[in-house]
């Protein structure tokens, strides 16, 4: 498992049945996890007294119950970059820490290509990746079907004095947008790409990530330069191992282009013991990535 324990501003202090209790700067939340399913005791005694708690009901979605210290925004660095937190309606505050590890893993890939790298990032939320990759240098595509993801991605790239750089910001559907590119001529030297494990189309159609996810990276290596750098996927859903997410990559990108493939799970190191599984993460690097 490769872990992101290089955070200062975020901690994951505990977990329980359930549920992580978590230090985002100053502030601390309680959130449920599906993969905490021990109900080992708590170890730490903030559990009592956070400063937010989400709390899913039984009909679905769910609810904060907060103190009075909890700010309605925040925010914490890493690594020279500013994120605004925030509680949403859906649990989220706006960052998943773990993809700190990728993050540093990409800028590595594009500071040592040492030439000019311009990344497509599709699903990019509130643009973590998207940022971290601008400060490496490299030119970015920062694609998202939310508009309101995209503006706070933008809010993230002034707070990290990175509104400067290359970063192209779209507001589109990925899948559309890459067809759009692909007609367009347009190419790219690396994709991240971190699907939904599932949502809806306009006709209300279901999309699952596991019966689309083949065919969503073919048609993304359609985009890719003639000497590309990296190809990330990462991914939340359960059905989708790291060695599964491998294998695409593996029929996809290795008769074209060669290199290898690696994959992952990625986690968090947690205070009191142990580490917490995040997802998984496949990536195609070209051979001459160390």
């Amino acid at each position: 498992m490769r872990v992101a324990d290089k955070w200062l501003d975020y901690k994951l202090l505990d977990t329980y049945s359930g549920e992580k209790l978590e230090r985002w700067g100053d502030i601390t939340l309680v959130r449920p996890d599906p993969q905490i399913i021990w109900k080992s005791e708590k170890m730490s005694d903030v559990w009592d007294n956070a400063d937010g708690h989400y709390r899913r009901s039984k009909s679905g979605g769910g609810s904060w119950s907060v103190r009075s210290s909890l700010p309605e925004s925040w925010q914490i660095s890493y690594n020279g970059l500013r994120f605004l937190i925030k509680p949403t309606g859906f649990k989220h505050t706006g960052l998943f820490p773990e993809q700190a590890v990728n993050w540093d893993y990409m800028q590595k890939l594009i500071t040592n290509a040492d030439r000019p790298i311009s990344v497509l990032n599709m699903f990019a939320y509130t643009g973590g990746a998207t940022l971290a990759c601008a400060k490496a240098g490299a030119s970015v595509c920062h694609c998202d079907a939310a508009k309101g993801m995209v503006q706070w991605a933008r809010e993230n790239a002034a707070l990290s004095k990175l509104d400067d750089k290359p970063i192209r910001w779209i507001v589109d559907d990925c899948e559309k947008f890459v067809t759009r590119e692909i007609k367009r001529g347009r190419r790219y030297d690396a994709i991240i790409m971190d699907p939904p494990s599932y949502g809806r189309g306009p006709n209300g159609e279901v999309w699952k990530l596991e019966n689309s996810i083949y065919d969503l990276i073919s048609l993304c290596k359609n985009v890719l330069s003639d000497n590309p750098l990296f190809f990330l996927v990462n991914s939340y859903t359960t059905g989708l191992s790291p060695s599964v997410m491998a294998f695409i990559l593996q029929k996809v990108m290795l008769s074209t282009y060669g290199g290898r493939v690696s994959a992952d799970e990625i986690g968090l190191p947690v205070e009191t013991g142990g580490v917490l599984p995040c997802g998984a993460t496949a990536v195609w690097t070209s051979s001459d990535i160390d």
